[in-house]
């Protein structure tokens, strides 16, 4: 391990047990556990957003992983070998995520690449794991070029689509809240990530009769910055009366819009994207959130599956939340794989061992079986709505309905 590269992991916050950093809580775990002492790692990759506005997304996810990780690693690791995560920081910016997908795969010989945050950098990461013949796992992403049809076969998914997603939050504000569909806007980020939510929700119009998706109201704004008063002000605009705006971005430049929105008077149903990031945008938000709806693709933390319960038992109170049980159960599912794979895997008998029938059992009763066909664990998706600062399950959309607004302003 370079100096370089010890220093960047010691830049990451807090880890379970105290340790700090990825690359330094597989050093510890592969060094530092007698049963697994001087034994060869299995090098697992990360290229995710540790720095910058998205990095809350990237810290929580790596937390999830490395805490699964951990547990495995304390019990003999795998085959009796450990794991170990080498995690990058991308910054949510697709060319130093190019240059950690080679470094991992080149330098690190990772077997396998876990956990990758965000689209347009799953965008450059695709091209490279396809070229160089090792996997990417269970990325923090729904958009459809991880989704192909036949899939690309170095590209396995954990989470739901966001075209599932767009298709539940349309279902759930046309047909169950009865919102005219003309009455729909958009706020997305200007990249490849805003593009997918975008056209997962024109689509989910067509599918219900609308065919004039692509005319609704449309702000944007650039990825990894909060300028979003041009956006803001083409949803505004009283041609539209918008009482609903589907919201495709990141935490916080979501949260300024919501913000600037009520606190000028403007008050549709705000619906996120899960890639949000529910706890972040909670804190963001602090008393502006009462109302906003956030789409999942895990259960509840809190909630009562078996997934739920190992989890709350490996991660501190303080740090779960939705996006670290998606590393989690990630993180599970890839080293149930790996056990299935067998001691002398590598990174094609790796990709065997997801095609072939593979189902993990991970504590919850929705996961497909992956094939050569699927590559898509869960399809399921679970709204939410943030009341008292806390994300709580929608058991019906109807829910939404009050005889009281929704968000009546801070401090009333």
């Amino acid at each position: 391990m370079t100096q370089a590269h010890w220093g960047e992991s010691m830049m990451f916050r807090k880890q379970p047990n105290g340790v700090v950093g990825g690359v330094l809580l597989a050093c510890v775990c592969a060094f530092g556990c007698s049963s697994v002492a001087g034994v060869e790692p299995w090098r697992v990759g990360m290229s995710a957003a540790f720095s910058g506005p998205a990095a809350d997304l990237g810290n929580a996810m790596r937390f999830g992983i490395e805490s699964h990780f951990q547990t495995v690693n304390d019990a003999g690791g795998v085959h009796g070998r450990p794991l170990e995560l080498i995690a990058l920081d991308d910054g949510y910016m697709p060319a130093r995520a190019a240059q950690n997908m080679r470094t991992l795969i080149d330098d690190h010989r990772v077997i396998c690449v876990l956990g990758n945050v965000g689209t347009p950098t799953a965008a450059v990461a695709v091209p490279i794991a396809n070229e160089k013949g090792v996997p990417i796992f269970g990325a923090m992403t729904g958009a459809s070029l991880l989704r192909r049809e036949p899939p690309d076969r170095f590209v396995f998914n954990f989470r739901a689509s966001y075209a599932q997603e767009c298709r539940t939050i349309i279902a759930g504000l046309v047909e169950d809240l009865r919102i005219p569909p003309d009455r729909i806007g958009f706020f997305t980020q200007n990249d490849a990530y805003g593009d997918a939510g975008w056209n997962g929700a024109v689509t989910a119009l067509e599918s219900l009769g609308f065919e004039d998706g692509e005319l609704l109201p449309h702000g944007r704004y650039t990825r990894n910055t909060v300028n979003i008063e041009s956006g803001l002000s083409e949803l505004m605009d009283p041609l539209h009366s918008v009482e609903a705006v589907v919201m495709v971005g990141a935490y916080k430049p979501c949260a300024r819009f919501i913000e600037l929105a009520r606190g000028n008077g403007f008050e549709p149903l705000f619906v996120n994207l899960s890639f949000v990031g529910t706890s972040a945008l909670i804190n963001e938000l602090g008393q502006w959130g009462e109302g906003v709806v956030i789409t999942q693709v895990v259960p509840p933390p809190g909630g009562d599956s078996k997934a739920a319960n190992d989890y709350r038992e490996m991660v501190p109170e303080g740090e779960r939340d939705f996006v670290s049980f998606e590393g989690f159960l990630a993180a599970r599912s890839f080293v149930q794989a790996l056990r299935s794979a067998g001691a002398t895997a590598d990174s094609s008998r790796l990709v065997e061992a997801l095609e072939t029938d593979f189902t993990p059992k991970i504590g919850l009763d929705s996961m497909r079986t992956l094939s050569r066909t699927e590559h898509q664990l869960s399809h399921r998706v679970w709204p939410t709505v943030i009341r008292d600062n806390e994300a709580i399950e929608l058991s019906s959309w109807n829910d939404l309905r009050s005889t009281e607004p929704i968000f009546s302003g801070p401090n009333e």
